[in-house]
């Protein structure tokens, strides 16, 4: 749990420091399921209600700030993390 600590901390500090599979890593954290999407693009749903989905990117092995935004903002408003 520590470390999904520090990682939620340091998107919420520094979203353009995240690395891809980190954000990855926090829509698991948050129930979210991988959905394929097309070609670069991942799709992560969350079906528990408030169901929502997340089109997330990847460029240079870095996931862009506000996409990470999106998913911090929802987990404070899912009352998920504080």
């Amino acid at each position: 749990m520590a470390q999904i600590d520090k990682l939620i901390r340091k998107a919420i500090e520094n979203p353009k420091n995240v690395r891809f599979s980190e954000l990855c890593k926090l829509c698991e954290y948050s129930g979210m399921v991988l959905r394929q999407g097309d070609g670069s693009h991942k799709v992560y749903t969350r079906k528990e209600p408030p169901a929502f989905s997340l089109s997330l990117q990847e460029k240079d092995g870095m996931a862009k700030a506000y996409q990470v935004r999106q998913l911090i903002n929802k987990l404070i408003e899912l009352e998920l993390i504080r």
